[in-house]
């Protein structure tokens, strides 16, 4: 492989949310091989940013419709996969700030607790984490400084870091999440969980990398359900709230 597998995620997005506990409980091994790259829905000051290094943004807003069905779609997805959720209600929600901080989590070699506890907040207790007092409420008790995490939106080092996440997604062509590439290989969408393992494994093996089976999975997406729903996540930066 010349480039390292990747993922693109986000934490507004159900069907992010969902694809990566999936591919996670599926293969454990998912964080230790795989660079994962948020990917979110950029204030004006990071779309200018984008512009003045000639990259961009493929998002397509949702329509009410389509933000109805998966308020219900979702409902039935995760009960299949016996995952507690709890819709949040998002209100003039401004991503740099759990996203950033997810920078900064990862910069404290923490990155994956963080993730863990902002989830949790978001979609299991339905907790607004673009609020600063939620998220610092959230990170204290995940054992990190509240502080130093809601201030992340504020550091010009990790606003042009979360940049150049979004311009190496721009580049990927990525247009929905969860998004997975490996090699010249493309996936999007919690269905194409398995698909994107079936590549990834051979090719990891194939680079050297000892891995281990993937775990099998007894509650697949319905395939009718798949073909209705397709991959679902079609605006691109998540399409929740």
């Amino acid at each position: 492989m010349k480039r390292p597998p990747r993922l693109y995620f986000n934490l507004r997005s159900p069907f992010s949310w969902m694809g990566l506990k999936r591919l996670e409980e599926r293969f454990p091994q998912a964080p230790e091989v795989i660079e994962y790259y948020p990917y979110w829905d950029p204030d004006e000051k990071t779309r200018a940013a984008l512009e003045e290094r000639d990259s961009g943004f493929h998002y397509t807003q949702m329509s009410k419709a389509k933000h109805l069905y998966i308020l219900q779609d979702t409902k039935r997805l995760s009960a299949r996969f016996g995952y507690t959720m709890s819709w949040p209600v998002d209100i003039d929600p401004w991503w740099e700030v759990p996203h950033l901080a997810w920078l900064k989590a990862r910069h404290l070699g923490r990155e994956r607790e963080f993730y863990t506890a902002v989830t949790a907040a978001r979609w299991e207790r339905g907790e607004n984490i673009c609020d600063a007092a939620v998220l610092h409420r959230v990170a204290e008790a995940a054992g990190f400084d509240g502080d130093a995490m809601v201030a992340a939106v504020h550091d010009p080092a990790l606003r042009a870091e979360g940049v150049d996440a979004l311009a190496a997604a721009y580049d990927d062509d990525v247009f929905g999440i969860p998004y997975f590439k490996v090699g010249r290989h493309r996936f999007w969408g919690l269905d194409r969980v398995d698909g994107f393992l079936d590549e990834l494994i051979p090719a990891l093996r194939k680079a050297g990398v000892d891995v281990a089976d993937p775990e099998f999975a007894d509650d697949e997406v319905p395939a009718a359900l798949r073909e209705r729903v397709g991959a679902y996540d079609s605006d691109s930066a998540g399409g929740c709230g």
